[in-house]
C-alpha cells in the first residue's frame, strides 16, 4: 500500500511511456547521441560535471560543475544548479506554483536587476518528495530569455513553454512539449 495520496498515485500511473521501450516515432540515436526516450519514469537524478553557465545579458547568473540532472522519459534533462553557485541576489520570489507528481511543490523565481526583470524564469523544490531530495538545495532555469550553455555548447529550450528541460547537442527526441505530445 502506498503512502501517497490517491491523486498523486493516479498522476504517476497514467504515463504510457516509461523508458523501457522507445516508441516507434522516437528518433533513433546515432553514435554519441542519447534518446530522451531511454530516460526512466519515475525520473532518475544524476550528477553532471560539465560546466553549466547561465547568463542574462551581461550578467553571469550561475556557473557550476555540480549540476543535478533530472532525466525523465520524453524530456530533455532539467539542469538543477546548486544555490551556492548562483548569483542569488538577482533572484526574487515570483507568483505562481505548480506540483510535480515526482518532485513535489515548486516555487518560482524572477530575475531582477534594477528596472530589468524576467518574471518566473526559474523554479526550485525547497521541500521535494522522496526520491528528489537532492533538488532541495538547487534551482533550475528556463533557457528562454537567457544564454545557457553546457560544456561550452549553447542549449535550446524545451518546446512548449511549461517544461524547463535543456536540449543539448547530444539529445534526440521528439521532446515533450512539441505539438501533439500531450499524452506522452
Amino acid at each position: 500500500m502506498s503512502d501517497l495520496p490517491a491523486w498523486i498515485s493516479s498522476a504517476r500511473e497514467h504515463w504510457r511511456w516509461r523508458g523501457q521501450l522507445r516508441p516507434p516515432f522516437a528518433t533513433e540515436p546515432a553514435a554519441g547521441q542519447v534518446s530522451v526516450w531511454d530516460f526512466p519514469r519515475p525520473p532518475r537524478l544524476a550528477q553532471d560535471t560539465r560546466e553549466v553557465v547561465v547568463r542574462w545579458g551581461p550578467r553571469e547568473v550561475a556557473r557550476t560543475n555540480r549540476a543535478v540532472l533530472v532525466l525523465e522519459t520524453a524530456h530533455p534533462p532539467g539542469f538543477y544548479l546548486p544555490w551556492d553557485d548562483v548569483a542569488r541576489e538577482l533572484l526574487r520570489p515570483a507568483a505562481g506554483a505548480s506540483f510535480c507528481e515526482w518532485k513535489g511543490p515548486a516555487q518560482y523565481w524572477s530575475l531582477v536587476d534594477g528596472d530589468e526583470r524576467i518574471d518566473a524564469v526559474a523554479w526550485s523544490y525547497p521541500r521535494p518528495m522522496a526520491g528528489a531530495e537532492a533538488l532541495s538545495s538547487c534551482v533550475a532555469f528556463y533557457a528562454t530569455g537567457l544564454a545557457c550553455s553546457v560544456g561550452g555548447a549553447p542549449v535550446r529550450a524545451q518546446p512548449g513553454g511549461f517544461y524547463g528541460g535543456w536540449i543539448t547537442p547530444e539529445l534526440v527526441g521528439p521532446f515533450k512539449g512539441e505539438p501533439g505530445s500531450e499524452g506522452w
